[in-house]
Order: structure tokens, then C-alpha cells, then sequence
């Protein structure tokens, strides 16, 4: 997964200046946008950062007379999409994302992934220093949540590498044991919704992640996430959430259909058919109408245009990368 930390002190500072001026996000008066004041249409019933990477890039296309490259980049700019929290301050950062969220009336995407050991030393690795450090990291999340309506996705790839192996053995019932007491913290936040990740339609079986879910707490949770960061189609996702949903309560699910227009890439490496692979379009805009009543949303959980790692060319992990951002949009 990737880090997707760039930036984050701009976009809280913006969600406070929103708070003390009163006013709505998002309507720039750009194509799904209403009039000055009024959250983008486009948004559903979630909340669109007017300044985020992809809203940026785009003025400074309209600055530089790139037109045609401005339009394409607003399609990504126009939608909602996941607030990854940082490491530093996740009170201040949470309460600014869900603060402007609230400020127009609608609902904060927040994604939490710093798990201790986070992303088996990859392109991503970190995480808090220990479980002690993660615990205290949740509970600024969630001070900084409080009565504001928040979806989370929590802590991607965190069960996956405790199955496949690549998490050493050692760790795996401190993370359990965080990954269930962040559930319940969460969860008690009355306007809180939590989604454990559970991986993606094209990894190992279904069979192996049934176990790690309920020992994770997902039957606390409000029910899992599929696809996030990855490719595959939703018809897929779908499919896959549903096998996942029967053997866990019937719990719903929510899917990232971010970049998974084109479905995944089947050349090169398939080691690395993940990282930054060219091709891939757009997906579903985020929206709560879906193909099936267990699935509760299709969201942008990966920010689309941000950087899976250095691989292809790329820069790190969560950057900004506006080439490939412009091939994501046809």
C-alpha cells in the first residue's frame, strides 16, 4: 500500500479555515459542482476536499493555459476521496477532515494505516513504533472524529500480510489485539462507520481471510473493505465481498473502485503487477447505489493519481504523479 502523507498539513489547515469561515467545500462551479457554496453533486453523501492533490494540479494546468489536461484532471478533482491520516497529529488532521465534511453536510472518508510493522518493509513500510504508540494513534483519531459522521477504512493490507506470511509470526496476536481494540474505539463514536480491509478479488481464497476478519473484530465493525489500492473490476469485488460476507455474519462491505476501470494489469512481473501498472482507467464514481444490498458503497479509497511506490518510474509511495494521473482519465 501506499504512505499518502504529502500535503496533509494544507488540507487540515483548509478543513479549519472552512469551520471559521462557515462555509462549503467543493463548489467551484465545475461540471458536477452547483452554485459557489453548494457541495459538488457528484459527492453523494460524501465530502469532496476542494484542496486536494488532483484540485491542485488542476488550477495549475487553467494557470499554464493546459486546457484540455485541466478537464481531465477535474474528473478526479470533482470526486470524493480517501483522507489517509498521517502519523504526526491525528486529532488535528481528523478533526479538520471531518470538520469541513460536516461544515457542508456531508461525510469524512478517512483511511487509518499505520499498524506497527506496517507493509512487511516494502514501499510503504513504517507504521507506529509499537502497540502502545498505535493505541494512542487511534485515540486521536477518534478524539478528533467525535460526534462528526465519518466512514473509515482501517488499516489496509494489515490482516493480508499476517496470512501470507510476510508479517513475522511474532507479531500477529499484538495485532489482533490492536486491530480489535481500534474497532471498538471506533465503533462506540456514534457516527462512525468501520470497515476492516479484507483484501482483493484476486488474492489467495477467500477461505483464508474468514478467520483473520473475526479475529480482527469484524463483528464489531460495520463490515470490510475489498479492493483498496488494487484493479480488480467491481463486478469482481463484488463477487468476492459477497463469499467474504457469508462467512462472517453477513456483514457488508464497501469496494475501491478507484483505478479499477480496466480491471488489473496482466503483464510484466507478477510480483509487481500492482505497483503503478500502465493501462488502468478510472472506476465507478464513488456512490451508495450498487450492484448488491451487501455492498454499502463503491468508494475512492486509493486517491487516484498518487503513487503506489518507485516502481514504473515512479516517485514514492503516495506522491503525487501527474502523468499518471492523466492516464488514468481517457
Amino acid at each position: 500500500m501506499d504512505g499518502k502523507w504529502g500535503g496533509r498539513a494544507s488540507a487540515v489547515l483548509l478543513g479549519a479555515a472552512l469551520l471559521t469561515a462557515g462555509c462549503s467545500p467543493g463548489g467551484d462551479g465545475h461540471g458536477a459542482g452547483g452554485t459557489p457554496g453548494e457541495p459538488p453533486r457528484a459527492a453523494g453523501p460524501y465530502w469532496v476536499n476542494p484542496d486536494g492533490n488532483a484540485a491542485r494540479q488542476a488550477a495549475a494546468y487553467e494557470k499554464a493555459g493546459k486546457a484540455a489536461e485541466a478537464r481531465r484532471i477535474r474528473r478526479i478533482a470533482e470526486q470524493p476521496v480517501g483522507e489517509w491520516i498521517g502519523p504526526q497529529d491525528p486529532e488535528r488532521e481528523a478533526r479538520g477532515f471531518t470538520g469541513a465534511a460536516a461544515a457542508s453536510g456531508r461525510r469524512a472518508l478517512l483511511v487509518l494505516y499505520n499498524i506497527p510493522h506496517r507493509d512487511c518493509g516494502q514501499y510503504s513500510r513504517g507504521g507506529a513504533a509499537d502497540g502502545a504508540a498505535y493505541r494512542a494513534w487511534i485515540d486521536g483519531v477518534a478524539r478528533g472524529i467525535g460526534d462528526r459522521a465519518a466512514t473509515v477504512i482501517l488499516e489496509p493490507d494489515a490482516l493480508l500480510h499476517l496470512v501470507d506470511g510476510c508479517t513475522p509470526e511474532e507479531f500477529h496476536e499484538e495485532r489482533y489485539d490492536l486491530l480489535r481494540g481500534a474497532v471498538t474505539t471506533l465503533t462506540a463514536l456514534k457516527r462512525t462507520r468501520v470497515y476492516l480491509d479484507a483484501g482483493n478479488a484476486g488474492w489467495g481464497h477467500p477461505g483464508q481471510i474468514f478467520g483473520p476478519l473475526r479475529s480482527a473484530g469484524v463483528e464489531r465493525a460495520d463490515g470490510f473493505a475489498v479492493n483498496v489500492s488494487n484493479f480488480y473490476s467491481t463486478e469482481d469485488s463484488v463477487r468476492y465481498g459477497k463469499r467474504l460476507a457469508a462467512e462472517v455474519g453477513g456483514k457488508h462491505f464497501v469496494v475501491d473502485t478507484s483505478r479499477n476501470g480496466n480491471g488489473p494489469y496482466t503483464g510484466g512481473d507478477p510480483a509487481e503487477r500492482w505497483c503503478n501498472p500502465p493501462g488502468r482507467r478510472l472506476g465507478e464514481p464513488p456512490t451508495t447505489r450498487t450492484a448488491d444490498p451487501l455492498a454499502d458503497a463503491y468508494l475512492w479509497i486509493k486517491r487516484p493519481g498518487e503513487s503506489d511506490g518507485e516502481c514504473r518510474g515512479g516517485p514514492r509511495a503516495g506522491a503525487w504523479w501527474p502523468e499518471y494521473a492523466l492516464g488514468l482519465v481517457p
